[in-house]
């Protein structure tokens, strides 16, 4: 009997035959099947076959008599039947994305929980009174119009969860509030906000998980910060002396660390400045006067570490000595002049009243006046010379 039902193509009067057939009989035994020779039922086309089924099933080892679930979308499949007959323990149904245009032959699916239908061709809810354990829909994107279909859903005691987006009863005017009243058992306020809670403390204690995180890798980055600025405090400490005498070499000496390697220390004296690299820090100084970079020195100190440059000028810079001046003195001198000098007090000529006492005695002439009756005896004029006249030399001068 399972030899001749191997293939069944059920066209016109042979879908009547296979009605009256019982399904023991359409089902090969599992023992007289192989990969080579697996029954198939070619049902109203080609887009639902037990083969497809079974390709679905591999995850429960290609058994199909106890698939709890199975996913068919996107098959191109145009009508639903056999899975209420093959796979009886079916809990959760994927059919999203075919052609199905009503929803049958599921009835017998007493442990459906899950069903999605979403974007078909379905036009109503029905044939799913049968479906006793069935908790969610899924009708999104169909053509539901009639939405009092949804009255088959009243005895389903599980029922939890309706999906109609997408359908045009969704443009009725109190569609929600009649769907809400029709199915009193859906999911109510009280179950919805305690889900709403239960999210909102899982998003609170990912939020302070987050900032937890932040704060920690803020105390990292503090701690790094800390132990670098620590090194380069350690650098900068480095101390240095710049010597700058008239007639002598400049010198610089440099604090360099006791222990400090002298491979690890490089100096650089050029014409106008010189350089010291320790650890990769520069430290780097212009010259006021022209170096003579040849003849120039760096020496270290054995017992400190510390470096010393000598640097001698290129031509030395000579300046006027400074004399210095007593105080004491410059202080007498300074009265001596204040003395010699008088200053007066500047006054309009308009504001005198009173007789100018200053201008009474004339001022002295280097003219001499001679006494009273006598008379004033003349500077005898010199005669003179000859023009035969020969001064002699030897001849002293008369007094």
């Amino acid at each position: 009997m399972a030899n001749s039902y191997t293939e069944w193509h059920c066209d016109g009067e042979l879908e009547e035959k296979i009605d009256s057939v019982q399904y023991s009989e359409l089902i090969p035994d599992d023992s007289l099947m192989d990969e080579n020779n697996i029954s198939t039922f070619e049902l109203h086309g080609d887009t639902f076959t037990e083969n497809l089924v079974r390709r679905k099933a591999e995850h429960n080892d290609l058994e199909i008599s106890t698939l709890e679930e199975v996913s068919l979308h996107q098959q191109d499949i145009e009508k639903i039947e056999h899975l209420d007959k093959w796979c009886r323990e079916l809990k959760i149904l994927y059919l999203q994305s075919n052609l199905i245009p009503k929803i049958e032959n599921v009835g017998r699916l007493k442990k459906l929980e899950y069903l999605n239908l979403a974007l078909n061709n379905v036009e109503k809810i029905e044939n799913l009174s049968g479906c006793e354990s069935l908790q969610k829909l899924d009708m999104t994107v169909n053509f539901v119009g009639e939405l009092t279909s949804i009255e088959n859903l009243k005895d389903l005691v599980h029922f939890r969860e309706l999906y109609l987006t997408g359908n045009p009863c969704t443009e009725y005017e109190g569609y929600r509030e009649y769907v809400i009243t029709t199915l009193p058992h859906l999911q109510d306020y009280a179950e919805l906000r305690n889900k709403i809670i239960k999210q909102q403390e899982a998003h609170r204690q990912k939020r302070v998980l987050g900032e937890k995180q932040n704060l920690l890798q803020n105390q990292e980055l503090k701690s790094i910060n800390r132990w670098k600025n620590r090194k380069l405090e350690k650098i900068q400490k480095v101390d240095f002396t710049l010597t700058e005498d008239e007639n002598k070499p400049v010198y610089l000496r440099h604090c360099s660390f006791k222990h400090m390697d002298t491979s690890l220390v490089d100096v650089d004296v050029q014409t106008n400045y010189v350089k010291v690299i320790m650890k990769g820090k520069i430290l780097q100084l212009c010259m006021t006067e022209d170096i003579n970079a040849d003849s120039s020195s760096a020496k270290r100190s054995q017992v400190t570490g510390h470096l010393l440059i000598t640097m001698p000028k290129v031509k030395p810079l000579i300046k006027p000595k400074h004399i210095i001046v007593n105080k004491d003195e410059n202080k007498e001198n300074n009265v001596k002049e204040k003395r010699k000098t008088h200053e007066k007090l500047e006054v309009d000529k308009k504001a005198h009243k009173t007789v100018d006492i200053a201008n009474i005695v004339s001022k002295k002439s280097d003219k001499v006046k001679a006494p009273f009756g006598s008379k004033v005896r003349e500077a005898a004029k010199e005669r003179p010379n000859s023009e035969d006249f020969v001064d002699d030399l030897d001849v002293p001068p008369l007094e």
